[in-house]
């Protein structure tokens, strides 16, 4: 089973994506903060992408990308998930590491979209 890591604060965020994953037939895992997405990233080998909201209080998603993509070895897909929607925002993503980005509120068929892009 394809499995994907929710990475958000909010747990009205995370169970709004979970509800849509699971009606897709996708496994999920959810971290409600970067230290705990880490720790779930190290030690599960079957995680195969990750929506990160960018704008968490601790550790923004600017900051979290780039120590996921130092502490592992293999590419996990990153799909920034933010309520940015401001001219310049994706491609601050994108250099922070994020691999897509969608806006915040999700449109279901574009996020259905971009996983079945990254998991093929």
């Amino acid at each position: 089973m394809k499995k994907i890591l929710i990475i958000d604060d909010d747990n009205r965020n995370v169970f709004a994506l979970s509800a849509v994953l699971r009606s897709r037939g996708y496994s999920y895992l959810a971290a409600t903060t970067p230290q705990e997405a880490l720790q779930l990233i190290a030690n599960d080998a079957e995680i195969e992408l990750i929506l990160m909201d960018m704008m968490m209080p601790e550790m923004d998603g600017y900051t979290l990308i780039p120590a996921i993509r130092k502490d592992n070895t293999r590419h996990i897909p990153v799909i920034a998930v933010t309520a940015q929607a401001m001219a310049g925002d994706r491609d601050r993503c994108i250099a922070a590491g994020a691999d897509d980005y969608l806006s915040k509120p999700i449109d279901i068929d574009k996020l259905t979209g971009v996983i079945r892009h990254y998991m093929k």
